[in-house]
């Protein structure tokens, strides 16, 4: 499989550079009570990013979108020159949490994605201090969902399974891993995860059968 030029060695070391230097270079634009909040932080980042995406990476990119509905598989999405679609779900992580997993997609939707060599699901996760009404931002990652190593990535139990990342403290990025071994990977997951849930279920409605038994001996 080809691959978009944009993850070549060096090119998405530098757009990590260019999207940390320029969030880095705000000047304050969070209030003493929305500092505190991850989730005020991560839609002002957010916001952020949806208005300057397209120049920060203006050389790369052919067509921008960061016009989605809420539940939709991008929050960010361009054509890049070489023809590449890439749809970008952004990530914020505060450095100094114990323990964030964040969902990523459903298995589902990304073979079905993925089915096209042309499409790219790419992730943009932003790791960051707050300093007072100042976030430092202290690592970028920009890479597609492929470059993750399944070592830092675990399944969830919602609808097909959610891929998430199993602790934003621990990200392991691995270029040289190809999309094929990459989902041939995750088909050997679900392969293990599947009959686990099976198994689940069952003990769920055994556990019901007996509930239900006590409520039909309960009086009125």
């Amino acid at each position: 499989m080809k691959q978009s030029p944009i993850f070549e060695k060096g090119q998405y070391k530098a757009i990590e550079e260019t999207i940390m230097g320029f969030l880095n270079s705000q000047k304050d634009f969070l209030s003493g009570r929305t500092v505190t909040s991850p989730r005020a932080v991560g839609d002002a980042l957010q916001s952020l990013l949806e208005e300057s995406f397209g120049k920060l990476l203006a050389e790369h990119i052919k067509e921008y979108s960061s016009n989605f509905a809420r539940r939709a598989m991008a929050d960010l999405a361009f054509t890049d020159k070489y023809g590449f679609y890439h749809v970008i779900d952004t990530k914020t992580h505060r450095l100094d949490t114990v323990f964030n997993m964040p969902n990523l997609t459903s298995v589902e939707r990304l073979a079905r994605y993925y089915e096209d060599d042309k499409n790219y699901f790419d992730l943009l996760v932003i790791a960051y201090s707050p300093k007072k009404l100042h976030l430092n931002v202290q690592k970028v990652y920009f890479v597609p969902i492929e470059y993750l190593d399944w070592d830092c990535l675990t399944i969830g139990a919602l609808g097909w399974g959610q891929i998430q990342i199993a602790n934003s403290n621990n990200i392991i990025v691995d270029p040289e891993q190809t999309r094929k071994k990459w989902m041939l990977a995750l088909c050997d997951r679900l392969m293990e995860f599947y009959p686990n849930e099976i198994s689940k279920i069952g003990e769920r409605i055994e556990h019901f059968k007996k509930v239900r038994e006590f409520w039909l001996h309960k009086k009125e």
